[in-house]
């Protein structure tokens, strides 16, 4: 028998208080014993329609068994698994190019007959490099008779050749621009 006790049973957000039932047991003990299976048959048939709705969202709405569901998503997350691969190596080669490829193209105006007046602002210097300093200057030397342009190459930076210093500006400036991110 049961002494005076408070008993709590939570379950679902609802509470159950039974206060001093040892009234109840005394009157009816088949009738108390019945209400409590009767409240555990409740709570199981509950927890059984919340397992089969999880289980309906787990295969997806289909009539398959969960055997077949486990084993279509294990598939699924297979392909998933190879096109992931497939798109790393195919952002790693990505990745190699884009080092090759020209990031950074400066400009640097000038006049190269300064003192004279001749030929204004409208010579110019243009780096053209790739994150590894690699590329070439082209520089054209405008004078009211003719337009020279000369091609310089560059390796980490640096040219076999002497670069004026419009054209060290223009390297210069376009690796600045390469390590700033712009």
């Amino acid at each position: 028998m049961l002494l005076n006790y408070q008993v709590v049973f939570t379950n679902l957000g609802y509470n159950i208080s039974i206060i001093y039932m040892r009234t109840l047991i005394e009157q009816n003990p088949i009738l108390f014993i019945v209400s409590i299976l009767a409240f555990f048959i409740l709570v199981l048939i509950i927890w059984n329609f919340v397992l089969q709705r999880r289980l309906k969202n787990l295969v997806g709405g289909k009539k398959i068994n969960l055997e077949d569901a486990l084993l279509e998503n294990y598939k699924r997350l297979e392909s998933l698994e190879d096109f992931r691969k497939e798109t790393e190596s195919a952002l790693n080669i990505v990745e190699k190019k884009l080092k090759k490829s020209v990031r950074a193209i400066k400009t640097v105006r000038f006049n190269p007959f300064k003192g004279s007046g001749e030929g204004g602002n409208q010579s110019f210097s243009s780096a053209f490099l790739n994150e590894d300093g690699d590329g070439v200057i082209l520089t054209g030397l405008y004078h009211r008779e003719r337009i020279s342009v000369f091609a310089k190459p560059l390796n980490q930076n640096k040219s076999p050749f002497e670069l004026a210093s419009e054209e060290k500006e223009a390297a210069d400036e376009a690796m600045e621009s390469i390590r700033s991110g712009n």
